[in-house]
């Protein structure tokens, strides 16, 4: 047995990087435990494993007992201690392996189907990719190969827990790293992404070098490279947008294809008012406002979208002169929309707006709001 457990723990060391020690130890506490229950009438108990020869020994009350039965123990609790440790080491293989590629993304089968999740086989281990993170317009069959955004690795008691995505919006990132070499090399980088998956995508993108152009890049000659990236998204329309530092060029390039006539930026509040021509108003909101929804998730900034004709300057309200306009947009409130949210009360704890004043402001824009309508 003593050269079959050198061997074992020899092949465990450096195929698995175990160290001998600590599987000596494990082996010693496992016998230990083992032991107390083949001898539960002796208290004074002690394993020994030679270093070198790793002979196992029994010692009770202070001599070596030659017990046929400790012989069968230490050979059984061995060979699972060996397997578990085996087992361990490669699960905390395959952790380490999968935990460096979180935010990458991975290949491997479908493995099976099932109402919460789809189970991608690896190989040597499985993915899991939940219902909340798959993608409307994907249609996997068992064996269908995978391209998956990893999330997450977890440990867990049964091995490591790999959560993947194709809806995250590191997703559509990764692929056009992997498209685009101007990306991979760095020369153009991706500054932001707002993703409804299935549906539509937008990506900023800026060039480190002004001859090289970041959105032609991404496109590639006749668009093939954009092309690649729609065919794995299942046919999700993406918009390349063209970052700039400039906040009103960039919400004019996010908003796109519609045109904006007139934009008014509140920085602190990070929020604009955009203004269209009418007939313009419903490309730059987009169908169930999702153009305007992923330019703000974009930006970081809310964007309200409105028609020039829609739009009531607070100043023209009765009893709003330049004074409380300017104590109103100090405070946040730029638009009949903003005050239409509020109450009476909410506005006299601004300072500066009593009671009858606010009264008069909620009065005004509620009767501005009806002569428009009319």
């Amino acid at each position: 047995m003593n050269q079959e457990l050198l061997t074992s723990l020899e092949y465990i060391e450096k195929e698995k990087g175990v160290r001998k020690e600590v599987l000596i130890e494990a082996l010693k506490q496992a016998l230990y435990s083992a032991c107390r229950k083949t001898y539960p009438e002796t208290e004074d108990i002690q394993i020994t494993i030679d270093p070198i020869t790793y002979r196992i020994s029994l010692i009770k009350e202070g001599r070596e007992i030659n017990d046929a039965a400790f012989g069968r123990i230490a050979a059984q609790t061995a060979k699972q201690v060996i397997i578990q440790k085996i087992r361990e080491a490669e699960r905390d293989s395959i952790y380490d392996e999968f935990n460096h590629q979180v935010g990458d993304i991975v290949s491997g089968t479908v493995h099976r189907i099932e109402k919460k999740a789809i189970f991608v086989d690896f190989g040597k281990t499985e993915g899991i990719l939940p219902a909340r993170e798959q993608s409307p317009v994907d249609e996997f069959q068992q064996g269908n190969l995978v391209r998956a955004y990893v999330m997450e690795v977890k440990k867990t008691s049964k091995g490591p827990e790999i959560i993947l995505s194709r809806a995250h919006d590191g997703l559509v990132r990764r692929l056009f790293e992997l498209e685009v070499p101007e990306i991979h090399d760095g020369i153009v980088k991706v500054l932001g992404a707002a993703r409804e998956a299935g549906s539509r995508t937008k990506i900023a993108v800026h060039s480190t070098d002004d001859k090289i152009d970041c959105v032609g890049s991404c496109v590639g000659v006749r668009g093939q490279r954009v092309k690649n990236i729609v065919r794995e998204l299942g046919g999700e329309k993406i918009d390349i947008i063209r970052f700039s530092d400039d906040i009103e060029t960039y919400i004019r390039n996010a908003m796109a294809p519609a045109q904006l006539a007139e934009i008014k930026i509140h920085k602190e509040q990070k929020s604009a008012e955009v203004l269209v021509e009418d007939d313009q108003l419903s490309l730059a909101i987009g169908k169930k406002g999702q153009n305007v929804r992923l330019a703000s998730k974009l930006l970081g900034w809310n964007l309200d979208v409105r028609s020039v004709h829609q739009k009531i300057p607070l100043g023209s309200l009765e009893g709003i002169g330049d004074k409380t306009e300017e104590i109103l947009k100090e405070a946040g409130i730029v638009s009949i929309k903003d005050i239409l949210k509020t109450t009476a009360e909410d506005l006299q704890k601004i300072p500066g707006i009593g009671e009858k004043t606010a009264e008069r402001i909620i009065a005004a824009a509620h009767k501005a709001i009806l002569e428009k309508g009319n």
